[in-house]
């Protein structure tokens, strides 16, 4: 924890701060860019971005971590049958920005406002040309329903935001990614802050300890940067 000196802004080339300085909430630090070599030095170390338009760039590392092990997703009796009925088509990296923009635009309960600001939204898009950051996309009917966005470094893949205009498409949009990366050998998805919702879908919470630990194993492996192909399941 922060012994109260303050967050760090970071200028100048500046690296990040260990991660146990930050304080109780998780904000490390604020300032910087967010630059290809800011971003990925930012999740291999376990912090993210999460700032809105009124405040400078602000940096994460929480107490406590969200995540999935790709092979214990909860699939719930509906879900299986829209998935057996396939209603929905599901692709990869066929279209990130629409899917990036439709998470910024989609207004969410107790939300003022989006995170994902216009800054963001160029950075996300610059590393997913880079091949560093991907998109799960949910069509039904032929337009976008659902989907989401994060970053894959090694064996670990950071998720970012999701969203969907049909019922279930972000839970197909989950789905996908646990079944695709659990084949492929991920050792967890980050999905950051703890909701009701992606616990009840299979999410676990654990300390950041135990999270900085899983993180050093999946960075073990090389990185597949590149345009991910869509491998039906």
């Amino acid at each position: 924890m922060n012994s109260g000196k303050g967050i760090v802004y970071l200028k100048n080339g500046m690296d990040f701060p260990p991660v146990e300085e930050s304080l109780s909430d998780g904000l490390l630090a604020a300032g910087g860019t967010l630059s290809e070599e800011r971003l990925l030095s930012a999740y291999s170390k376990g912090i993210f971005p999460w700032y809105s338009d009124f405040s400078p760039i602000l940096w994460y590392s929480p107490p406590e971590r969200c995540i999935f092990r790709p092979g214990k997703f909860v699939v719930s009796h509906s879900l299986k049958q829209k998935l057996r009925q396939k209603t929905f088509e599901v692709t990869v990296d066929r279209s990130f920005d629409r899917v990036i923009s439709q998470c910024a635009s989609i207004r969410r309960k107790e939300e003022y406002g989006t995170w994902i600001v216009p800054d963001m939204i160029e950075a996300y898009n610059a590393l997913h040309k880079a091949g560093y950051a991907h998109s799960v996309e949910v069509w039904h009917q032929g337009k976008l329903a659902g989907g989401l966005y994060g970053v894959s470094l090694g064996k670990a893949f950071f998720g970012e935001s999701m969203f969907h205009t049909v019922t279930d498409a972000s839970k197909v949009a989950i789905h996908y990614l646990c079944t695709r990366l659990f084949s492929e050998g991920f050792g967890f998805i980050d999905a950051q802050n703890e909701t009701p919702h992606l616990l009840s879908l299979g999410a676990e919470v654990i300390s950041r300890g135990a999270y900085l630990q899983l993180l050093e194993q999946a960075l073990k492996s090389p990185t597949r940067k590149g345009k991910w192909e869509t491998h039906p399941l």
